[in-house]
């Protein structure tokens, strides 16, 4: 083979190098200012970590695995979610029983056998781990999984709910807390065969609280790690914001938040700090909401606050406004907010637009039967998403379309199993949020899936509240339905020659 041969064999792999980072560099369906797009096609891989769900005794957890059916999708592949268990990098399992041994990886919790039919598993007591996932070919596009726990008894008992997340390097939470009665927990997955190394910012009323502790944390390889809030602080404050910065590798994250008495969840990572928030899909029966927000700016934000109700946008008396000062948590009482009504919080500038990140602490029921369940900051849905885990529980779907007037597409899959798929168009008018009962899947037995797919070019915002009621108390979780990341669009290329004689 000749040098010259050698040159464009190299040129030309190069160039597609490039191209394929351009791809995967460019902003998502929901976000704005793409680059001109050629095509939008199926991803190839995707990863997803799902923390250590419980360490409770008494807890039982289910996991559903959910690839929606994506037009131009490979025709092969497969995907597996594993106990994370500090595997090697040859992916044999590098827990050591002896000098130099290495424990093989376990069986999958789950194997998914086709997309379009959702898979089940469970587990029970306090020592499941965290978990591993990863899907390629055609089960990567829109690849979702559920985990799903109900605690009957004890600190944070109640339904608790968290869509397993893609790893990434930098998180934030608002409407975290160390006040007496509740135990938080930052809950840290490393996907890589490396140690990741990770800086936990918190950020109270009166601004950043020093932590020597939370700093150069080192998340082993193949591992989950929880952090108990408390640990990292002396202080003990009622609203804090947590920033999980990645030094080096990249990690997933979620918050348990427990309540000795008011039950708990999971508290998803906010949507990126920006200007304008949209926290869909607050209960219609909320007896109490507190709204948290944080700008970690240099300038201070005000907040304009309104509710999308069924009938538009409406301020709620007394809390028209919100004054965030940078670097510092603030709160307000929103109370029975929906007044029995589906309803979701727009927050949007005043005057100036300042970066900022929200979420809402939601509360149902009273005395001694309340449950808490949380709605951060979310992306608009985009092209699609994704909810899985819709089974014998109540599901109700939230979807609210703060500017414009939208239709939205929502198809129930088939149940895991059987059963056969049922789609429904719903119009949500401009400013509002509607609550729809989900389509449910015709025939369905088993746990089936919802997917949300905008036909019209208005932004849309979506949560389901799984909700279960057990012994008196109302048991819910509510998550967050952000594009389900399953296309990818690629940018128009030209062919240049001219690169192969650089």
């Amino acid at each position: 083979m000749n040098r010259t041969t050698l040159s464009l064999i190299a040129g030309t792999t190069a160039l597609a190098a490039v191209t394929a980072f351009a791809a995967l560099d460019t902003p998502s369906a929901s976000g704005a200012g793409a680059a001109e797009a050629a095509a939008e096609l199926p991803v190839e891989r995707t990863s997803l970590l799902c923390p250590a769900p419980s360490m409770s005794d008494i807890a039982d957890t289910s996991y559903t695995s959910y690839t929606p059916v994506t037009k131009g999708a490979a025709s092969g592949g497969k995907a597996e979610l594993q106990a994370a268990t500090e595997q090697s990098a040859d992916g044999t399992g590098g827990t050591k029983t002896g000098k130099g041994a290495k424990k093989k990886a376990g069986k999958p919790v789950l194997t998914p056998k086709e997309p379009g039919t959702p898979v089940t598993g469970d587990t029970s007591g306090a020592d499941a781990p965290a978990l591993v996932g990863t899907a390629d070919g055609k089960f990567a596009p829109g690849w979702t999984v559920q985990e799903t726990t109900e605690v009957a008894a004890g600190s944070g008992r109640g339904l608790q709910g968290v869509n397993c997340t893609a790893p990434d390097t930098e998180f934030w939470f608002p409407g975290t807390s160390t006040a007496a009665g509740r135990t938080d927990y930052v809950h840290l997955t490393n996907p890589d065969d490396s140690a990741a190394v990770v800086d936990i910012e918190l950020y109270g009323k009166n601004g950043a609280i020093k932590s020597a502790v939370g700093d150069g944390i080192a998340i082993p390889p193949h591992a989950g790690k929880p952090i108990l809030l408390s640990t990292l602080t002396d202080e003990r404050q009622s609203d804090l914001t947590v920033h999980v910065n990645v030094r080096s590798g990249r990690v997933g994250a979620a918050v348990q938040a427990l309540d000795d008495k008011t039950g708990g969840d999971w508290l998803a990572a906010a949507a990126d700090p920006a200007g304008s928030l949209v926290l869909p899909g607050i209960p219609k029966d909320a007896t109490d909401v507190r709204l948290i927000a944080f700008t970690p700016g240099d300038a201070d934000a005000d907040l304009k606050v309104r509710l999308a109700s069924p009938d538009g946008l409406i301020t709620p008396a007394g809390n028209e406004t919100l004054h965030v000062k940078s670097g510092m948590t603030t709160a307000a009482d929103l109370g029975e907010i929906t007044r029995g009504e589906a309803g979701s919080l727009v927050l949007t500038p005043t005057d100036q637009s300042v970066p900022v990140v929200a979420a809402l602490r939601v509360v149902r029921g009273k005395g001694a039967k309340q449950e808490t369940a949380f709605i951060p900051a979310t992306a608009p849905v985009g092209t699609r998403a994704t909810a899985a885990d819709n089974s014998g529980r109540t599901t109700t779907l939230s979807l609210t379309a703060p500017t414009g007037t939208a239709t939205v597409k929502v198809t129930a899959s088939a149940g895991s199993g059987g059963g056969t798929p049922v789609t429904k168009t719903y119009t949500i008018k401009s400013g509002t949020t509607q609550d729809i009962s989900a389509p449910v899947p015709s025939g369905s037995k088993g746990t089936y899936a919802l997917t949300v797919e905008p036909v019209s070019g208005t932004p849309v915002y979506a949560s389901r509240t799984l909700a279960a009621t057990e012994s008196g108390i109302p048991g819910f979780t509510i998550q967050t339905l952000p594009n389900d990341r399953g296309l990818v669009s690629v940018p128009r290329t030209d062919e240049d020659l001219s690169v192969l004689q650089k």
